[in-house]
């Protein structure tokens, strides 16, 4: 691995879900710039699904999404915590694992800041999050 700014694991992260998603048979959509919400789109039953992208971080024994929007000027750095309509799903991508969490919005809004990924085996329980590991299913369900 070598060390990326914010902006290329973002573009990391939305280009492997981008493919994971066409493998796996959807139509895939990509807007125009970065201001809205959602980061891609799919077309499922002529219904369009808004999907954000998070790539998780490893801190110590497990993994982190920030569940907050962040939003950067040459100034400062704002955070504030997404809207139940800013998007319909929220995909996390664990670049080392190359797992993937598919997330209604409403689950990933009710976190606070942070999102716990638990990919090692150990003997505690698995966190809430857990559910959502590699559940494509949710997309076509909706």
């Amino acid at each position: 691995m070598f060390p990326t700014d914010t902006k290329l694991k973002a573009d990391i992260a939305e280009s492997a879900v981008v493919t994971a998603l066409l493998k796996r048979g959807f139509r895939v959509l990509r807007p125009v710039g970065d201001r809205l919400p959602y980061d891609l789109a799919v077309e499922i039953k002529q219904k369009f699904l808004r999907i954000q992208v998070k790539s998780a971080w490893k801190s110590s024994h497990f993994y982190t999404v920030d569940s907050r929007r962040t939003k950067t000027n040459r100034r400062s750095m704002k955070r504030q915590r997404y809207e139940y309509d800013d998007f319909d799903f929220a995909i996390l991508y664990i670049e080392d694992k190359d797992a993937f969490y598919v997330m209604p919005v409403e689950i990933f809004v009710s976190f606070k800041s942070g999102i716990a990924l638990v990919e090692d085996e150990t003997r505690q329980r698995r966190p809430k999050s857990y559910r959502y590991r590699e559940a494509w299913g949710l997309l076509t369900a909706a």
